[in-house]
């Protein structure tokens, strides 16, 4: 240890200022000292020898050095903890500074909050919206890898080609097939048609999910005669087994077959995501004795690429299969194509919410634009406050971030409350959302969101704040306090980046009414689409014969009969007919024809045409006008000659300059149909879709209909009413409709209970949404503008007191000064406009794939909304216009 220190080197006084010098480390060590002399004492003073107490001391104390060190320690923490205690308490006096500032103001305070919180809610909720359809992966295990070959990217698959696909590509973990089923959930008081699909045992763990409950699919169950077994979504076992795990291992009778339910799928699996998405069920796909079969499309293919593998090399392998394929079986390999997943998921919806998004980003900027002018206001008004605030010392930095304090308290205000709106607002998306939308119902406000929300309030707070803060922290003393209020003015700076914040709101509010009035437009053309038939006060529903004595190939035609007798009989129902498929329902469901006289063309050359199978009185219901010829007749059955009516559009391609009346196809190149109609133009699905070849056939002249097989087992009922009141409710008329059904067979399965009114009303619901979204972002574009156009206004008429006081004393009229005014207006108005028609014409390009009749660039919606700005910005203009003419000249000099 040493020789003890002397006392007079080390007065007591000092331990009383340790840490409080210049010389933190000299402190400690004369207080280390103080306290090992101080021991010393004590133990030279109980009778210990000074050898013994200086060994005593160093073996109580320990290495001093150690000692120093942890003390050090200890004091650099108590430092950091001071100043970040400072630091808190600094922080926490700016945010309570700001309060109060922002308290004397609730008019500005209140009106600011709300501008933030409405460009901010929307932004947050269309971010979640596009974040939960768009950017989050598929529910399945690395989706990214999962690809799609079909058709054309769209038309399925004959399953001789997918056998084949599997066998011989090499870019695939596996490939795997589904097929659409309809089964009938028989048994029961009310027998239900599901939605569900036949998959190959192995799609499951291609997707790499696992069920709930239970256990998926063997490879033995994919062949003929196994056993029936099914896989049941969540939302089917909660509805009909009560969620029961019991079910597991039970039987289940659909189709007229008895099926064991091996599984339970989870709650969040949905499969397939872009078609059949509505699913409830799956069982094995049976491809025996279709395997060998290129003709029978209807399968859908999905693969998995191996690591490493790219997409590229996938498609090019796949090429390379389906060219020799075609080239072995000329006209059944034609025009495949690989597709991503995810791709096939979000492709048709990407470009509406890319629109959306940049709709609510510009509302965003609107907002921000007007908050920012707002703050600029403020800071002219307070400019004598804050240079007596300079005066007494505040430095720039301090002044800025003062104000910049008043800004982010005032950003997290409308950030709050933008988030509350939020919430709202995803919930109407999502309840207002129409069926097309994928994955809509995942969409919700969570951490992520938060996150989203507090960055969008941060940055926003950056933009709109930082600039007037650096505006208003910029004083001169010498001319403020020489020249009183006076020195408050604006100079022209101030007035050019006003003007320009307010010329900013004007462009993007002209891009947005732009945007919606495409969009109104568009579905004002869709709208006045012509369907080809009257779809106002007709009821249609599926009805089906599987799982039923009807099914019988004895009795299956006379079922139909019957049932359309009994429905025709009851009171109000006008007419009433089957369809094998109802017009919008989008089912495209075509064969290959070939016309009399003409060349046999090749394999997978010939000309296809939508297949229909109608009863007589069919047009008749559906109020399609026949244009030549006649009716299918209750005549045209087994036996009599095949006759065949067919749509205006197949008439003209196929029979161009010529009367197609007469004319015979083949459908087999051994039975002939004379065409004996031609019918107007339907629409079969999208109303935006072109017309295509249409044919329809008789029911009765059909084999598999009369005979009910496969698919054919079911037709869509559609029957017109008459209704004594106004609107027509033609949905009550569905009670006594199945009643009737019913009546002739208790077993029979009845869905798609909807009306055509319905159908059409649901086939503009997009177009509808987008319409509603994009102009309720307009609307409030617009009266933001306005709002920031008529506060410019009115503070410069404020600033221009004195100015205009002199000119009224002088002699003008009042008319001039309201005209220079307005002009003024008109002048940032013209501004906006001419930059936001430029930036028009550039982004709404964007929108080409979602308008229909219109143009992106359509001159009539441009000179429309300019107008409409222009008028907006007159009335912005005229109140603070009046009030300036208004002004006593008196006062006003008497003020200066």
């Amino acid at each position: 240890m040493g020789q003890p220190i002397d006392r007079r080197r080390s007065p007591s006084w000092r331990r009383y200022l340790r840490f409080w010098g210049n010389d933190p480390g000299g402190d400690l060590d004369d207080e280390l000292r103080f306290h090992l002399e101080a021991r010393y004492d004590e133990y030279v003073a109980s009778g210990m020898s000074p050898a013994d107490a200086r060994a005593e001391v160093a073996r109580r104390f320990g290495d001093l050095t150690r000692v120093r060190e942890q003390c050090a320690t200890i004091d650099t923490q108590w430092r950091r903890e001071r100043s970040m205690r400072e630091s808190v308490s600094r922080i926490g006096g700016e945010l309570r500074v700001a309060a109060r500032s922002l308290r004397k103001t609730p008019a500005f305070t209140f009106a600011a909050a709300l501008a933030l919180a409405l460009g901010i809610g929307a932004t947050t909720a269309m971010l979640s919206v596009v974040r939960a359809v768009l950017l989050e992966p598929l529910p399945y295990h690395d989706a990214d890898r999962l690809v799609v070959a079909l058709h054309d990217g769209r038309n399925p698959v004959a399953p001789a080609n997918f056998a084949d696909w599997r066998a011989q590509t090499h870019s695939f973990t596996d490939m795997a097939a589904a097929e659409l089923w309809s089964p009938s959930l028989t048994g029961g008081d009310d027998p239900e048609q599901l939605s569900g699909l036949h998959v190959t045992s192995n799609m499951l763990p291609l997707l790499g999910v696992k069920p709930l409950l239970g256990r998926t699919f063997t490879p033995a169950e994919e062949l003929p005669g196994g056993e029936h077994v099914v896989l049941l979504s969540y939302g089917l076992w909660q509805r009909h087994f009560a969620g029961n795990p019991a079910v597991v291992g039970t039987t289940v009778s659909m189709d007229g077959n008895r099926y064991t339910i091996v599984g339970v799928m989870p709650k969040t699996f949905q499969f397939a995501p872009f078609w059949a998405t509505h699913a409830e069920l799956w069982a094995p796909l049976v491809l025996e004795p279709r395997i060998t079969s290129r003709t029978g499309q209807s399968l859908r293919v999905f693969a998995r690429l191996k690591p490493g593998v790219t997409l590229t090399q996938a498609r090019a392998d796949l090429a390379s299969v389906t060219s020799r394929l075609e080239r072995e079986y000329p006209g059944t390999n034609q025009h495949v194509e690989l597709v991503p997943l995810k791709e096939k998921v979000v492709g048709d919806i990407r470009t509406p919410l890319v629109v959306l998004l940049v709709a609510v980003a510009f509302v965003l900027l609107i907002a921000c634009a007007n908050v920012a002018h707002m703050l600029l206001a403020r800071g002219a008004a307070r400019h004598r406050e804050i240079a007596i605030r300079t005066a007494l010392g505040a430095t720039r930095g301090r002044l800025v971030a003062q104000l910049l304090t008043e800004t982010i308290l005032l950003a997290a205000l409308g950030g709050a409350a933008g988030l509350g709106l939020a919430i709202v607002g995803v919930r109407a998306l999502v309840a207002a959302s129409p069926a097309i939308i994928p994955r809509v119902s995942t969409v919700h406000v969570d951490a992520g969101v938060l996150v989203i929300a507090s960055g969008i309030t941060l940055v926003t707070a950056l933009a709109f704040g930082l600039m007037p803060a650096l505006r208003a922290a910029q004083v001169d003393l010498a001319e403020t306090f020489r020249d009183g209020d006076r020195a408050s003015s604006d100079g022209r700076g101030r007035i050019r980046m006003r003007g320009a914040l307010v010329a900013s709101e004007f462009a993007l509010a002209l891009v947005l009414l732009v945007g919606a009035g495409l969009m109104i437009r568009s579905f004002a053309a869709l709208e006045r689409v012509d369907p080809g038939f009257d779809p106002r006060n007709v009821v249609s529903m599926v009805v089906s014969t599987v799982g039923t004595p009807a099914a019988d190939p004895d009795r299956h035609a006379a079922f139909y009969v019957d049932a359309l007798t009994r429905v025709q009989a009851i009171p109000g129902v006008v007419a009433a007919s089957y369809v094998n498929h109802r017009p919008l329902d989008g089912d495209l469901w075509g064969f290959p024809f070939h016309i009399e006289g003409r060349p046999i063309p090749k394999p997978g050359a010939s000309p296809t045409a939508t297949y229909r199978v109608v009863f007589p009185g069919y047009f008749g219901t559906m109020r399609i006008p026949l244009l030549r010829g006649r009716d299918i007749a209750t005549t045209d059955r087994a036996g009599a000659p095949g006759v065949v009516v067919i749509n205006e559009y197949m008439a003209r391609a196929h029979w161009p300059g010529q009367d197609a009346i007469g004319k015979r196809i083949t459908l087999d190149d051994s039975t002939w149909f004379t065409v004996v109609g031609i019918v107007k133009n339907v629409v079969r699905g999208d109303l935006a879709d072109p017309p295509a070849e249409e044919m329809y056939f008789s029911f009765l002249q059909q084999p598999a209909y009369v005979n009910g097989t496969g698919a054919s087992r079911a037709m869509t009922l559609v029957a017109r009413v008459a209704c004594s009141e106004s609107p027509c409710d033609a949905a009550r008329f569905a009670g006594p409709i199945r009643g009737a059904i019913r009546s002739v067979e208790r077993a029979a399965p009845i869905s798609a209970v909807t009306t055509m009114g319905t159908l059409m009303a649901d086939a503009t619901a997009e177009s509808r949404f987008y319409v509603a979204l994009l102009a309720a972002f307009a609307i409030v574009a617009v009266v933001l503008a306005a709002v920031g156009i008529y506060a410019v206004m009115s503070y410069a008429v404020s600033r221009r007191t004195h100015e205009i006081g002199i000119r009224m004393a002088l002699g003008a009229e009042p008319a001039a000064v309201l005209r220079s005014v307005v002009r003024q207006g008109l002048a940032v108005a013209a501004l906006g406009a001419s930059t936001g028609l430029v930036a028009a014409i550039a982004l709404t390009r964007l929108m080409r794939g979602i308008l229909f009749g219109v143009s992106p660039t359509d001159a009539v919606t441009l000179a429309s909304v300019t107008a409409l700005l222009f008028v907006v910005a007159v009335v912005a203009s005229l109140a603070p216009a009046f009030r300036a003419v208004r002004i006593n000249p008196l006062i006003a000099l008497r003020s200066e």
